[in-house]
């Protein structure tokens, strides 16, 4: 008649299904047994034990005001009152004002953080033993030593999540901007109307919170405001793409056209505009002619190499999913999926893993070919004068052979690739303008098809400038590149 707790199952499937049997087989079980399991969300999880559980998710809560609530709901009076000295509760309330910050800001996606981090209670819990540790051993006359608080917080509490560099800048930027003699007083706010209240009970403070606003800028976190449409915008599409995979796949939709028959027309149309092969002699031999060795030249072929291998994928895939709908070969998964994804104008998982990110299947396709243009382009009538740096399936990649190939030319100059760095300047020419290659003196790439997310770009000064009300991305104009 106990609970038996099981932690973490995603790590042992397989014993999920010994388990089941165990609990299904059993021929007397006490009423009062319960099993309880914890585990991630995971695909190959036994479907049969998740039909017949309770289901609990525990997701953290939306907004400063529910964050800072359930924060301030596990609060007791005895650790609101642990600490005499003054500056006890309003740090308190500033690292539970931070902890709702760094997780609030993980619902904008790489705008929040570059990686998302699993921010949890312990961290918070263990922060607050360090200030009050920290205010326990203060000597009155030094006061509170800021520094070490914001390498704490900034560095190890919170930071030692953090694995990126400019995630740790942010978060140290928190801990300086939030954290120092200033927080006492009267004009300091996180953001205006978010104060550090001044109370004696914990009812005192979830009378305040209770007044915060449901649902806050973005500016509280310290975002722009445009950042809501990104997060607005992917919350609609997401919630959309998942009632599309949930619509029934039956093969007619009411008298009109099939499904089947949509989508051999669709890979039809697209067999017919895929653009060949390349002929692994003739890319071999017309490297050659422009010299095979040459570091630019490398990173074409590889790049060829990266086009071909997604051209047979797609070609072999609409064929096979043409005989299948034909019913001369039998439908696998991977064509079904092939086929309910193009149905739904959507990327096939066959594709995607070679490829690249895209919202829809016609701008994936579309940018397949002008990719593939690109890349044949280059390779049948030499050098272009400029490069589409988003068209690479390794743009890191094409850097690296421009650092090369202008370490080489300037080898009498005893130049090292190791102590060649980029520069880049952003010109005043957008991709029509651009009538020949960068000056021989300074060398380097044009190249286009950069944006801006979250700031706009003043073309005459050459500088960033706020991104204008409701306008997302900001298109660069052609950037020069160089080493």
């Amino acid at each position: 008649g106990g609970w038996l707790l099981l932690q973490n199952c995603h790590l042992g499937l397989d014993f999920l299904s010994e388990l089941m049997d165990t609990i299904t087989t059993r021929e007397s079980l006490s009423e009062d047994f319960r099993t309880w399991i914890t585990t991630e969300a995971h695909p190959e999880f036994p479907i049969n034990l998740l039909h017949s559980s309770i289901k609990f998710t525990n997701e953290p809560p939306q907004g400063v005001k529910a964050g800072l609530k359930r924060t301030y709901s596990a609060v007791t009076q005895d650790l609101l009152e642990v600490s005499k000295k003054p500056q006890w509760k309003p740090l308190l309330y500033a690292v539970a004002f931070l902890h709702t910050t760094v997780q609030e800001r993980r619902k904008f996606g790489p705008l929040g953080w570059n990686i998302p981090y699993e921010f949890n209670q312990a961290d918070f819990t263990a922060s607050v033993q360090f200030i009050q540790n920290h205010l326990n051993d203060m000597d009155i006359k030094h006061g509170v030593d800021w520094s070490c608080v914001r390498y704490m917080l900034g560095e190890v509490q919170y930071g030692g999540r953090v694995t990126d560099d400019l995630d740790k800048a942010l978060l140290n930027t928190y801990a300086r901007v939030w954290f120092g003699e200033h927080m006492f007083s009267e004009k300091f706010c996180f953001y205006k109307d978010y104060v550090i209240p001044k109370g004696k009970t914990v009812e005192d403070y979830l009378q305040y919170i209770e007044q915060l606003p449901v649902i806050d800028t973005p500016e509280v976190f310290g975002l722009h405001p445009n950042a809501d449409i990104t997060y607005q915008t992917n919350l609609a599409n997401e919630t959309l793409s998942t009632i599309v995979s949930i619509q029934p796949k039956d093969s007619s939709n009411g008298g009109g056209e099939t499904r089947e028959a949509v989508v051999q027309r669709l890979a039809d149309e697209m067999l017919e505009k895929l653009p060949p092969d390349y002929n692994p002699h003739e890319v071999k031999a017309q490297l050659q002619k422009m010299g095979a060795i040459q570091p630019m030249n490398i990173f074409l072929r590889q790049e060829i190499d990266c086009m071909q291998q997604v051209l047979s994928r797609v070609r072999t895939t609409l064929t096979d999913l043409k005989l299948a709908i034909e019913g001369t070969i039998i439908m696998s998964e991977e064509l079904q999926d092939a086929l309910d994804n193009m149905h739904d104008a959507r990327i096939p998982k066959l594709w995607f893993r070679i490829s690249w990110d895209s919202t829809t299947l016609g701008f994936w396709f579309t940018e397949l070919l002008e990719r593939n243009q690109q890349f044949s382009s280059w390779l049948q009538d030499g050098r272009p004068n400029q490069f589409w740096m988003t068209g690479f399936f390794n743009p890191q990649g094409f850097l690296t052979a421009m650092k090369q190939e202008t370490t080489r030319m300037n080898l009498a100059k005893g130049w090292a690739l190791d102590s060649v760095v980029l520069h880049n300047e952003v010109t005043k020419m957008m991709k029509e303008d651009v009538a020949g290659p960068p000056p021989a003196d300074i060398g380097g790439v044009y190249i286009h098809g950069l944006y801006l997310e979250g700031a706009g770009w003043d073309r005459r000064n050459s500088k960033l400038v706020e991104s204008p009300p409701k306008v997302l991305f900001t298109s660069l104009p052609v950037v020069h590149v160089y080493a």
